[in-house]
């Protein structure tokens, strides 16, 4: 649980995660401004019930930082519409139903 202070490319040797999680997004207000909160879930192997794993909170200076990243990593987006999900309806309500 923590606010980004930096966005540096990693040098580990770092592979794909076998699970996947939900992330859920909040807006904070702060005395420096607005903050993107994320908040990752545990996968659907955990042994226990759904909690929060992770946290996450953006400034717009790291925001900024963060979208120079994901345009460079996946540059099809700058080509997007101004909305871009691949989260089924269905899939959304499973989620929904078992937080």
């Amino acid at each position: 649980m923590a606010r980004v202070r930096s966005l540096e490319k990693g040098t580990q040797n770092v592979r794909p995660h076998p699970t996947t999680v939900d992330c859920h997004y909040q807006v904070v207000t702060s005395e420096d401004g607005p903050l993107l909160h994320l908040t990752t879930f545990g996968s659907d192997d955990r042994a226990s019930a759904m909690k929060s794993s992770q946290t996450l909170q953006l400034d717009e200076a790291m925001a900024g930082e963060l979208l120079n990243v994901l345009f460079s990593t996946f540059p099809n987006l700058k080509n997007e519409s101004t909305s871009y999900s691949t989260t089924s309806a269905a899939e959304s309500s499973s989620f929904q139903e078992r937080v």
